[in-house]
């Protein structure tokens, strides 16, 4: 009779299971990036209502949660309706993060948009990409001083693919592609293990605002890492199934009904 029942309450663990992770299906995250040198603060409306407000140059908000599917994006001056200095219709999927940058001097503005991989990196490592934003730079590599180039030859616009790179503190540069001229220096990058960044290269080349560097994080998966390599066993594939659960999104509701479920199984002994 005790494994009967035991079969039972795996099944119902187990169908619990499914409807927990359709319910946390994720679905696109969005954020955008003030990258145009000359552009005032600025709003974010999408799909007719107000997304992000006062965004300033060099400013990344955070993600947002939307639907997959089609979704009209306006970039207006903050504190206004219009003009919608970008109009765009995006097209996001599920289970995908984007970043749309506003790029170009004011005159010429318009959104770069970015599929971002926010995935894990290894043990002890961080992952970290570069995009060029700045409208007068040529192309342009980014180098470790006095050692590797990790990005190569990246133009107004361009993208240079995340890369793993070991967890400390660099003193990086920004060259002319191909050369060992220095069009900026970029000291002290401290690149956290578990964690995702993007390296922007953002005013202008040529004026001012003058060439800066600026980092943002876009993903922490340092406490996942953290976590110890072998979970403890406390009682069989019952509570293995559990902390499963909860390591996938379980609430509160599964908390509680492991709780009911240890306190059956004393009962019964």
């Amino acid at each position: 009779m005790r494994s009967v029942r035991g079969l039972v309450v795996v099944g119902a663990l187990v169908a619990l299971l499914s409807t927990s992770v359709t319910a946390f299906a994720a679905g696109p995250r969005v954020r955008v990036i003030h990258a145009s040198p000359d552009a005032p603060a600025v709003d974010v409306w999408v799909d007719g209502s107000k997304a992000f407000s006062n965004a300033v140059f060099k400013t990344a908000t955070d993600y947002a949660p939307l639907t997959a599917g089609e979704h009209k994006v306006q970039v207006v001056p903050a504190g206004q309706t219009e003009p919608a200095v970008i109009d765009a219709t995006l097209t996001l999927a599920d289970d995908k993060d984007y970043s749309i940058a506003a790029v170009g001097t004011l005159a010429a503005i318009e959104p770069l948009v970015l599929e971002d991989n926010n995935s894990a990196p290894a043990a002890g490592k961080a992952h970290i990409r570069f995009v060029h934003t700045s409208p007068d730079a040529p192309a342009v590599d980014v180098a470790v001083k006095d050692g590797p180039v990790i990005f190569s030859n990246v133009p107004f616009k361009g993208v240079g693919a995340y890369t793993p790179v070991d967890a400390g503190t660099y003193d990086l540069e920004v060259r002319l592609a191909g050369t060992d001229t220095v069009a900026l220096a970029v000291p002290g990058v401290k690149l956290d293990a578990g964690k995702v960044y993007t390296a922007w290269a953002m005013g202008l080349a040529a004026g001012e605002p003058a060439l800066s560097a600026v980092l943002t994080m876009d993903a922490d998966h340092s406490m996942q890492q953290a976590a110890p390599a072998t979970l403890p066993t406390t009682g069989g594939s019952i509570n293995w199934l559990l902390i499963t659960m909860v390591a996938l999104g379980g609430s509160a509701l599964l908390t509680s009904a492991s709780i009911r479920l240890a306190a059956q199984r004393r009962a019964s002994n």
